[in-house]
């Protein structure tokens, strides 16, 4: 359980940061803070859950193409991942929302290299 909780906040810090640091990704900023927290982890959830379940699906189809870039197609999976979780989120009624592949693409990069670092800083319990 405490390592779910940790990957939750891990997602959701790294998705605060592209949210930050990109404009084209948004989160509601007419709501009150406690609101726009609320949304944000459950954005995080939704983000763990498509990377749970479609995420290694995706990867499964596409190994021709991770080993022809050496690895780079990582990043345009991460980019449609995070495109996946917006229209998700859209469709739940959730106030975030990505503009275009090229912002999903800086996202998703933004989002794995804070979600990496935050997952070394917090605990791991399980």
């Amino acid at each position: 359980m405490t390592n779910f909780v940790v990957k939750t906040l891990a997602n959701a810090a790294a998705l605060a940061v592209a949210i930050w640091l990109l404009a084209g990704i948004t989160l509601d900023d007419h709501s009150s803070l406690g609101r726009r927290t609320l949304t944000l982890i459950l954005v995080a959830l939704v983000f763990g859950l498509v990377n749970l379940i479609v995420k290694p699906v995706v990867k499964f189809f596409s190994l021709p193409l991770f080993v022809l870039t050496l690895g780079l197609f990582t990043l345009v999976v991460n980019a449609l991942m995070l495109l996946l979780t917006s229209w998700l989120a859209e469709q739940l009624d959730l106030s975030f929302h990505v503009d275009n592949f090229w912002t999903a693409l800086i996202g998703g990069l933004i989002i794995s290299v804070v979600s990496w670092a935050v997952n070394m800083a917090l605990p791991d319990n399980d």
